[in-house]
């Protein structure tokens, strides 16, 4: 089954990014309108120009701070005015920090409070508000789609990155509770999942995977590869499948799942 988007309405936070930029463009390719939501707007605008351009849709750049419900609501009333009521949610804003991060150049015990609670509002809270804003147009309509992005961060813990795994995890958690509480409070037809990516080469984690002057693997870069079956990083159209499945009616009986897209890594104990 193909997925077919046409008259749908798709909202990505963290738009102008590299992994939702490539589901920006399978979203519209599909047929879909598409608001690119991001806080770099300039970002977010040469993605929706390149989507306008590429696919002749319909599709808006607004920038965004998920964690103001107030930015939030403002970007809904441009959606609405402009493309319409929301069908599709990807919550793909998140992100992590050096500072946040556990390693030769930072003892666990000496991590800022403040770089901890940076990385579990952007990605829990950044995840969590988006939801109560956009996904009562789903309500009113008794339908629709939400995808979050979950991580094998959150699955498997991983050394070093202690608050970004424990934030991952918590949306995990939460895609599940909230798949649940819209099937039993609103309708079975508001279904909400999350993809939860293997190792994919980003402004976040680059400084973990690659050496910056000789661009290859670090120690810990080499470690994950040699637990990854695909035996290489994700790029990011190997994420597009999986999300066109979910949101599309092929995937109407799947809700509250996890999907692991991470070459293997999440089945491979490495003996």
């Amino acid at each position: 089954m193909t997925a077919e988007l046409t008259g749908r309405v798709a909202a990505l936070t963290g738009g102008g990014g590299i992994l939702c930029s490539a589901m920006a463009h399978a979203l519209a390719q599909h047929g879909a309108a598409v608001a690119v939501l991001d806080v770099n707007l300039p970002a977010a605008d040469q993605v929706a120009e390149q989507l306008r351009h590429s696919y002749h849709g319909r599709a808006i750049a607004v920038r965004v701070d998920v964690l103001s419900k107030t930015s939030l609501q403002d970007a809904a009333a441009q959606i609405h005015a402009e493309l319409g009521p929301v069908d599709i949610l990807i919550n793909g804003a998140g992100g992590n920090k050096p500072e946040a991060t556990a390693g030769p150049h930072q003892s666990f015990f000496d991590i800022p409070a403040d770089a901890l609670q940076w990385v579990f509002q952007l990605n829990c809270l950044g995840t969590i508000l988006p939801c109560q804003v956009f996904v009562p147009d789903m309500v009113t309509r008794q339908q629709g789609v939400v995808i979050n992005m979950a991580s094998m961060a959150g699955i498997r813990p991983l050394t070093r990155v202690v608050a970004y795994g424990a934030a991952k995890a918590a949306v995990a958690n939460f895609t599940q509770w909230l798949a649940v509480h819209l099937a039993q409070e609103y309708s079975p037809a508001i279904r909400v999942n999350a993809i939860a990516p293997g190792f994919f080469l980003t402004a976040q984690n680059e400084f973990l995977l690659l050496d910056r002057e000789t661009r290859q693997p670090t120690a810990r870069g080499r470690a994950i590869l040699d637990h990854t079956p695909a035996r290489r990083y994700g790029q990011p159209e190997d994420l597009l499948g999986t999300l066109l499945w979910l949101v599309s009616d092929a995937a109407r009986f799947v809700s509250g799942a996890v999907i692991p897209v991470d070459g293997g890594f999440s089945a491979c104990s490495g003996v």
